[in-house]
C-alpha cells in the first residue's frame, strides 16, 4: 500500500469516527440543533482529509492522537461508571 494511500484510509476512518461520534451524540440528546452542528463537523473533517492524512506521519501529531485515545478512553470509563453506579443504585432502591 502506498504512502498516499495509506494516508486517505487514515483520513477516512478519522472522519468516520468523527460521523459516528455526531450520530451518537445527537441520537443521545435528540436534539435536532446539535445533530445539525454535528453534520457540519462531519462535512468539515471529511473536507480536510486530504491534508489531515499527511500530519499522520509527524511525531507531534502522533503523540497528539495518542492523548486523544486516553481522553476518549477516560471519558469511556467515566460513562461507563456513571452508569453502572446509576444501575447499582437503582438496584438497592429496587431492593429496599
Amino acid at each position: 500500500m502506498g504512502e498516499e494511500e495509506k494516508n486517505k484510509k487514515l483520513g477516512q476512518s478519522f472522519s468516520n469516527m468523527i460521523n459516528d461520534f455526531g450520530d451518537a451524540i445527537s441520537k443521545i440528546f435528540e436534539d435536532p440543533e446539535l445533530k445539525k452542528k454535528a453534520k457540519e463537523l462531519t462535512k468539515s473533517a471529511s473536507d480536510s482529509t486530504k491534508v489531515f492524512g499527511d500530519r499522520f506521519k509527524d511525531e507531534e501529531v502522533k503523540q497528539k492522537f495518542k492523548d486523544f485515545g486516553k481522553s476518549a478512553k477516560k471519558f469511556g470509563e467515566s460513562i461507563g461508571e456513571y452508569f453502572k453506579n446509576e444501575k447499582d443504585e437503582k438496584s438497592e432502591k429496587k431492593n429496599e
